[in-house]
C-alpha cells in the first residue's frame, strides 16, 4: 500500500488510497511445500518480495534496501515485484491458490487472515528463526498481526499510522465551549456536539460522518466473540452508541449529508467551517494554510475520543509464504526490511510511523520542530502509544458496507437502532459462514 497517505477515522482521508482492502476468500492453498534448499537454516537462495503499489514513488528506496540485504547475505538474491492497488486481495488469493505466492508479501491484517487460515503464511510465533525478533516490535503492533483462533502472529509488523482529529477552535469558542479542552470521551463529544448545534441553530455540525466499526470499538463495544466466529456489536452498548448518533442526527449535530459523505466531502465541509471536527493529516494542513487561512489560524489537534484508553491504529506487515523453498532467507529479509534502523529511516522520509520498540520515544516523534508536518507527527506519534487495530481482521468490505447501510436506516428512522444492528450482525454472520 502506498506509504505516503493521509490518516483516517473510519474512511481514508486525503489523496492516498485506503490502507487496507478486504481479502478475497481462498479456494485452495498453494506454495512450494517441499521445503527446498534452505531447509538447513542457511540464509541463501533466490526469493521474491511483493509490495502493494509502491514502485512508482519508492523505487530507489527499495532497490537500495535490497542491495544492502544482498551485500549482507551474498548467497541471496531478491526479486522485487510490485502489484497495483486495484484487486490486490484477488491477486493474493489467486497466487495462493495456484502455488505462486511470492516468498515475502506486503499484507495488512485483514489480507493476512485468509492466507493464514489456509495455512499459506508462516506462524512467526512458532518459527524459531522469527520468534527471536518478536520483542523488537511494540506489543500492540505484534498483536495486530495475531489471528483469532490461529494462535500466533502471521506478519512482521512494518509501518503504522493513525489520525489525530482536527477541530476548529473558533467554532468551539463561539459555542461557549473551551477550545483548550476538546472532547476526549464520547460523553464529552456528544455533549459538545449538541451544544454546538443548539448554539448555531443547526448550522454547524460537529461531525461529518456516520459511525463505522472502529467507532464502536472506541466506544467500548465488544465487536466479536472470542474466536471471531460471530459479530457482537449489537450488544446493548452498541445500540446505545447508535441511539446517541441518531440523536445527534436529529439535532443537527451530525452533518445532514453524513449518510453519503465520503472523505473528500467531509474534508470540504471542515474546510468551509460547516463542521467542527474531522480527521486529518499534515497534507491537509498545507491545504488549510493556502485555502482557509482563518481555519488554519484556529486549528486544534486532538486524539479522537474513545472510552477505552486505547486509540485506533492501522498497521502494515510482511508475511512469509509457508511454502517458500528458501524460508530462512525470506524470514531474514522480512526482518531486515522491518528492523528498527530501516523502519526509522523510511519514516523520516514519509508520514508513517515505525512499529519497532522504542522508536517513537526518539526526539523526531516527541519534539515539535515548528513545522506543520512536525506538529501533526508529534500528535499522531503520541496517539500511537497504546493504540490498537479495532477493525476485526475477518470483517470484509462487504460486511462493512452492510453495517454502514443499516446505520443509515437507523439514522433515517426507518429502523430502530437495535433492529438495524441486529440485522447487520445477522448478515455479517452469514457472510462469515460463507467464508
Amino acid at each position: 500500500m502506498p506509504i505516503s497517505r493521509g490518516t483516517r477515522s473510519h474512511k481514508a482521508v486525503g489523496a492516498a488510497l485506503p490502507l487496507f482492502l478486504a481479502a478475497a476468500a481462498l479456494t485452495a492453498c498453494g506454495g512450494n511445500a517441499d521445503g527446498g534448499s534452505s531447509a538447513d537454516g542457511k540464509v541463501a537462495g533466490d526469493i521474491s518480495f511483493q509490495t502493494w503499489n509502491l514502485r512508482a514513488n519508492y523505487k530507489d528506496y527499495f532497490n537500495g534496501l535490497i542491495a544492502r540485504f544482498e551485500k549482507e547475505y551474498p548467497d541471496t538474491k531478491v526479486r522485487w515485484i510490485d502489484q497495483p492497488a486495484d484487486h490486490y486481495a484477488d491477486k493474493l488469493s489467486a497466487d495462493a491458490a495456484g502455488g505462486t505466492l511470492p516468498d515475502v508479501v506486503n499484507v495488512s491484517p485483514d489480507l493476512a487472515y485468509p492466507l493464514a487460515k489456509a495455512g499459506v503464511l508462516v506462524n512467526l510465533d512458532k518459527e524459531p528463526a522469527s520468534t527471536k525478533y518478536k520483542d523488537e516490535y511494540t506489543p500492540e503492533a505484534w498483536q495486530a498481526n495475531e489471528m483469532p483462533g490461529l494462535n500466533g502472529g502471521y506478519a512482521f509488523p512494518w509501518y503504522l499510522n493513525t489520525g489525530p482529529l482536527f477541530y476548529n477552535r473558533a467554532l468551539f469558542a463561539q459555542a461557549g465551549l473551551d477550545p483548550d479542552k476538546p472532547p476526549r470521551t464520547y460523553d464529552e463529544l456528544f455533549a459538545d456536539a449538541n451544544t454546538m448545534a443548539r448554539h448555531s441553530g443547526g448550522r454547524v455540525a460537529t461531525l461529518a460522518a456516520t459511525p463505522a466499526i472502529e467507532d464502536f470499538g472506541r466506544y467500548g463495544v465488544r465487536l466479536m466473540n472470542a474466536d471471531a466466529t460471530e459479530f457482537t456489536y449489537n450488544e446493548p452498548r452498541g445500540v446505545e452508541l447508535l441511539t446517541r448518533y441518531k440523536q445527534l442526527y436529529d439535532n443537527g449535530a451530525l452533518d445532514a449529508q453524513a449518510l453519503t459523505n465520503g472523505p473528500e466531502e467531509s474534508g470540504q465541509k471542515f474546510l468551509e467551517q460547516k463542521v467542527a471536527m474531522n480527521p486529518g493529516s499534515a497534507h491537509d494542513l498545507s491545504n488549510f494554510k493556502e485555502n482557509a487561512p482563518t481555519l488554519y489560524k484556529n486549528l486544534g489537534i486532538a486524539d479522537a475520543p474513545n472510552n477505552t484508553g486505547h486509540p485506533n491504529m492501522y498497521v502494515m506487515g510482511l508475511g512469509i509464504n509457508n511454502g517458500s523453498r528458501h524460508k530462512p532467507a525470506a524470514i531474514a529479509f522480512a526482518y531486515f526490511v522491518t528492523d528498527r534502523q530501516n523502519q526509522e529511516s523510511v519514516a523520516h522520509k514519509v508520514a508513517i510511523f515505525p512499529s519497532t520498540r522504542g522508536s517513537l520515544d526518539e526526539p523526531y516523534w516527541t519534539k515539535d520542530d515548528g513545522t506543520d508536518e512536525g506538529r501533526v507527527r508529534v500528535a499522531a506519534a503520541k496517539i500511537l502509544k497504546g493504540a490498537v487495530n479495532y477493525t476485526p481482521v475477518v470483517m470484509s468490505d462487504e460486511m462493512k458496507t452492510v453495517l454502514q447501510n443499516q446505520v443509515a436506516l437507523a439514522l433515517q428512522g426507518r429502523k430502530s437502532p437495535k433492529q438495524a444492528l441486529d440485522d447487520a450482525v445477522a448478515r455479517g454472520d452469514e457472510l462469515l459462514k460463507q467464508g
